[in-house]
């Protein structure tokens, strides 16, 4: 007997998943991967800047401690996002990202409940930017949501970044 084999956003996905439990905020844990010619080119996870402490080090959630809701004031949080780390890490690294694409995986910290790992919108902005042509996402629903780079640019040229349905922490 053997083995159902996993689908491609299923295998991404768990790597993604692996990335992510090096996360160091207290709030979310999340990985990305980047894949081109189905290749990981590049990793990134929820973490402080290089060189400085991150929450954990602390012992403290910066934002939690100032009272401030999900998805809000990302300028005061320690951390720099998953999906900005693996750009940023595969810019470090002299690799194009043109034509790849993102899988990103969370959970939320406490109990580790699966949440839609979608991108805030400073990441969307960075994504559209790199170059990549999609986006694939845990859900709290266990289906991944598959989103294509372009499907963001005609929705934010036909109504406005504000009017995305697929926002993170909704």
């Amino acid at each position: 007997m053997t083995t159902p084999r996993i689908s491609k956003e299923e295998y991404y996905l768990g790597i993604a998943r692996e990335v992510a439990r090096r996360s160091t905020c207290f709030r979310r844990s999340i990985g990305a991967i980047i894949v081109r010619d189905d290749q990981i080119i590049s990793t990134g996870y929820v973490g402080a800047p290089r060189k400085t402490r991150d929450s954990v080090e602390h012992g403290f959630c910066l934002r939690d401690r100032l009272g401030i809701p999900h998805g809000q004031r990302y300028e005061l949080c320690r951390s720099v996002h998953a999906e900005q780390n693996s750009i940023i890490n595969a810019a470090r690294a002299g690799v194009s990202l043109l034509g790849g694409d993102m899988y990103i995986f969370g959970t939320a910290m406490e109990g580790g409940a699966a949440i839609n790992a979608f991108p805030c919108f400073i990441c969307k902005k960075m994504i559209l930017n790199a170059g990549l042509t999609r986006v694939v996402c845990s859900t709290a629903a266990d289906a991944p949501a598959i989103f294509t780079i372009e499907e963001w640019a005609r929705a934010w040229r036909e109504g406005d970044i504000l009017d995305d349905t697929h926002q993170y922490g909704s």
